[in-house]
């Protein structure tokens, strides 16, 4: 269980509240920790904003503790959020999820990033023209001083978000960001890490709801006391988006619901969403496909060529409706599953009327044929009913009905 310092703001969010909530998420950094509040602070003090830092201390076993509350205690700016477990995630949804603010911020306390950066981050959040926004070293004015090594880990993390999970932004990891609180409401709850992948995921989340992710070059020089262990992190990483990936394309996370309420929805994230389903469908065609061909083979030495490709088809289109409704459309328990069974019985019959039509087709064409030439005859007609069953699937059987809003009279 995780214990704060911080109680929840109740509902209706106070008039003191702050514009600005700044995080620096700890461990161990009784040495940084003083010096990086008070430059925050005098730096916070030059913007037109009101302002809160908050230390979000991951159960630091040195004086770390001590010091917060110490510098709680000297400015009424400043507060802690103390936790008994550590992970940057659990930090940052612990502090964001508790805070007034209307923009929530988190830097690292070594201060890499040039806080002159700040304003350009907060300002498209504050205008309502952005939901998140985040440093990039990675932007063609930026100006990085770090090593060849994390240069080029950073790059090919970077690379395989691209390629794995089609992010756009360029640099997921920079330990400088920013976010809505509104928006912070709606994302949190889905994001699963705890660790260092919580940035990414965020990220990912968010773009594929259709959320707007404003990018800041920036002037960054790395700090060579840094105690991240890269091998660890990166193994990390990687299974967390083998996770999320696979998430996504299940249809686990809620988008279009967050690009509703957001007001964000628009044809390029129903566009993600329908491209997601297509490749989650596509995978499970290819797996009935293959088995609809291995029964059929196996059925027609003992039964007729018809009868094995009826009874194939319906096995296989019984496994794909199922399959279908918990991958692709993200239908979970009881309810609705036999009217789904019965509808994809009734989209079973039509692919059956084709792929019969087919087989008949050959047959007053060819007369007896070998075996495997009718599966490749039926494989071709299949994958027109697999065309067909998913737009069925899609526009009938697991169409989700809007939920009705009722009016106060």
């Amino acid at each position: 269980m995780t214990a704060t310092a911080m109680q929840p703001v109740p509902a209706g969010a106070p008039r003191g509240a702050p514009v600005l909530d700044v995080v620096i998420p700890v461990y161990n950094e009784e040495k940084a920790l003083v010096g990086s509040v008070e430059t925050v602070r005098a730096h916070l003090r030059t913007l037109p904003f009101d302002f809160r830092v908050t230390i979000a201390d991951n159960a630091s076993t040195d004086a770390t503790g001590l010091l917060a509350h110490q510098l709680a205690h000297r400015f009424d700016d400043v507060r802690v959020v103390s936790l008994t477990e550590k992970g940057r995630g659990r930090a940052l949804k612990q502090a964001w999820s508790r805070s007034d603010a209307e923009v929530l911020v988190y830097m690292d306390v070594d201060l890499s990033t040039d806080l002159n950066a700040l304003l350009p981050l907060v300002a498209p959040l504050l205008s309502g023209h952005s939901d998140l926004a985040i440093g990039s070293r990675l932007a063609r004015t930026s100006r990085t001083t770090r090593g060849p090594k994390r240069e080029l880990i950073s790059r090919t993390y970077n690379v395989l978000l691209k390629g794995a999970l089609r992010a756009r932004f360029s640099d997921a990891q920079c330990g400088f960001k920013a976010i809505r609180r509104d928006v912070a409401e709606q994302l949190l709850p889905l994001i699963e890490d705890d660790e260092w992948f919580f940035d990414t995921e965020l990220l990912v989340v968010a773009e594929r709801a259709g959320l707007r992710i404003h990018e800041v070059p920036v002037d960054w020089i790395d700090d060579p006391d840094s105690r991240v262990d890269i091998v660890k992190t990166a193994a990390a990483d990687l299974r967390g988006m083998g996770r999320l990936g696979w998430a996504l394309m299940r249809g686990r996370i809620p988008l279009a619901e967050v690009a509703q309420t957001l007001g964000r929805a628009t044809a390029s994230s129903a566009r993600g969403r329908l491209s997601s389903q297509m490749v989650v469908f596509a995978l499970i065609g290819i797996l009935s496909t293959l088995a609809y061909g291995v029964l059929y083979v196996a059925l027609r030495g003992s039964l007729g060529a018809q009868e094995a490709n009826a009874v194939s088809l319906a096995v296989t289109a019984i496994a794909n409706t199922a399959a279908n409704r918990r991958f692709t459309f993200g239908f979970r328990g009881a309810d609705g599953a036999v009217r789904h069974q019965l509808q994809g019985l009734l989209v079973f019959a039509c692919g059956l009327a084709v792929t019969s039509g087919a087989l008949w087709a050959m047959r007053a064409l060819q007369g007896d044929a070998h075996p495997l030439v009718e599966v490749m005859v039926l494989t071709a007609a299949n994958l027109f009913v697999t065309v067909m069953r998913f737009v069925l699937m899609r526009v009938w059987i697991f169409r989700r009905m809007p939920e009705k809003v009722e009016h106060a009279v």
